[in-house]
């Protein structure tokens, strides 16, 4: 069996062209079967040998299959022989006698092709499925994705695979992301990519199809209670909370000011914006029940240089949860987490501020970043108390250490990534951004009266800024006692206030 093979091969290597033909597709077959048995065993998980094996590879096979009817074409044009005399040239009488089931060569021929069919139907099965693998999305273009892979292994979805948002369902989908996959491949060849690069909101599937497969609308029922901790920059890093009772509801009930009424079937919450990154908002509108629409347009903007604006959105999830998936975190708030999940020690005096600093400083790349944080908070903590910093030096090696990896989380000098270049829209920051797109006193209809702006639409306030996290559900200690205490048992802990 061997040898017939053999003496096949050999006949259709009419000349060089077939001879480098049957290399080719001999040696990518081989190279496939070799490797797709290391990655079942675990032994090859690189996602660059993953493109080789699956695009490469393939590639090559079909290279050579072509090039063998090639070369035989031309030696048959140099001898000048008919198909009949090259058959009994390259091949010896018994593979190309007539049998019942036709005669050797033929069904050499037949084998070779079925196998030559599943192996590239396979191959293309297998590349579309290792293609939709998350660590094919982050890490096949090199450091490009870095950034969004980075953010991604750190997310809420982190176990829900890229294609499930940013590619949608049926063939047509998966062709026009391979499309769009194949003119990324280009610019990445000739480095034409954004840096960094923008969020692909005209790509992203429709939340209706992706979001509430998961969340679902109607069942966003009640309030949620929130806890937002942030720590002081002083010298005992002091918590501060400010806890929230978000009126989160599906927007189904006659309930003022539920969260979700913007997303609810029965409401349509459309905008215009001045780009794509939906931050400055040109007007916005609501459907009424009687089916017209009533709008808030902002007279802070001036409209008549937006008239290039893209078209009219109809408000979903991501208007809002915009960062859903790929976090990027505000260096005070990263800060501020590292404290509350215990991995930066408050008893380290000012390290909130010293923290802050570190990671802000004007590093030109990744290497020097790694210094600098270093630096800063080893050299400040000598230079304020030797003492301390002999007590505290495993706490400060500790907060470098996390300090530095939040760094390495979210800062991408190559891809220009910096603080706050991904803004998150959900909530809001002080009185910009998020909410207050749209809720502002400038967003207003033609009587004049503006979008409901008040602190209390969407939330009630159980603390601000305070020092107990229920601060407006204490009773007031008696007055004229210096030393009465508050003991309630909130959260799994006890917590006292002193007045």
């Amino acid at each position: 069996m061997v040898q017939r093979f053999t003496n096949f091969v050999r006949g259709l290597a009419t000349n060089w062209i077939g001879s480098l033909g049957v290399a080719l597709t001999t040696t990518a077959f081989v190279l496939f079967v070799v490797v797709e048995l290391l990655r079942l065993l675990g032994i090859v998980t690189s996602s660059y040998i993953g493109l080789i094996t699956y695009m490469a590879l393939p590639l090559l096979f079909v290279v050579g299959l072509l090039l063998i009817p090639f070369g035989w074409a031309r030696y048959r044009k140099q001898t000048g022989k008919t198909t009949r005399e090259l058959l009994e040239e390259r091949f010896s009488p018994e593979d190309i006698r007539g049998e019942p089931l036709g005669s050797r060569l033929f069904r050499t021929f037949v084998i070779l092709t079925i196998v030559n069919i599943l192996f590239l139907g396979g191959g293309t099965a297998r590349m579309l499925h290792f293609m939709e693998e998350p660590v094919f999305c982050g890490t096949a273009c090199h450091g490009i994705m870095e950034p969004e892979w980075t953010t991604y292994q750190d997310s809420p979805h982190a176990r829900v695979r890229c294609v499930d948002c940013h590619v949608g369902e049926g063939a047509e989908a998966v062709i026009n992301s391979k499309i769009n996959g194949l003119k990324q491949i280009i610019s990445a060849t000739f480095k034409t990519y954004p840096r960094p690069i923008p969020t692909p909101v005209h790509q992203l599937r429709p939340a209706r199809e992706t979001c509430e497969k998961c969340h679902w609308p109607d069942k966003f029922i009640g309030d949620r209670l929130v806890k937002i901790v942030h720590y002081a920059m002083d010298e005992a890093n002091t918590p501060r909370y400010t806890t929230l009772s978000l009126k989160v509801g599906s927007g189904r009930g006659e309930r003022r000011g539920e969260i979700h009424w913007h997303v609810a079937a029965r409401n349509e919450v459309r905008y215009t914006s001045v780009d794509d990154e939906r931050e400055e908002i040109i007007w916005v509108e609501v459907r009424r029940p009687d089916g017209t629409y009533h709008r808030y347009r902002n007279r802070a903007l001036d409209v008549t240089d937006a008239a290039a604006a893209p078209s009219v959105r109809v408000m979903d999830c991501v208007d809002c949860h915009n960062r859903a998936t790929h976090i990027f975190e505000d260096p005070e708030e990263a800060v501020d987490r590292r404290f509350a999940e215990g991995l930066l020690d408050r008893s380290v005096p000012f390290l909130k501020q010293q923290a802050v600093a570190a990671l802000t400083g004007d590093y030109p790349d990744l290497e020097s970043a790694m210094a600098g944080i270093d630096n800063q908070l080893n050299g400040w903590y000598q230079r304020y108390d030797r003492r301390i910093w002999a007590a505290k030096s495993d706490a400060i090696d500790q907060a470098v250490s996390v300090l530095q990896q939040v760094y390495r989380r979210n800062i991408h000098p190559f891809m220009n990534v910096g603080w706050n270049v991904h803004p998150d829209h959900l909530g809001h920051r002080g009185d910009r951004g998020g909410c207050f797109r749209c809720h502002n006193r400038d967003m207003v209809d033609e009587q004049g009266r503006a979008v409901p702006y008040d602190c209390t639409l969407c939330h009630s306030i159980l603390a601000r800024d305070s020092d107990h996290p229920f601060e407006y559900l204490l009773p007031a200690p008696e007055k004229g006692d210096p030393d009465a205490r508050l003991h309630e048992y909130l959260g799994g802990e006890f917590l006292h206030s002193q007045d």
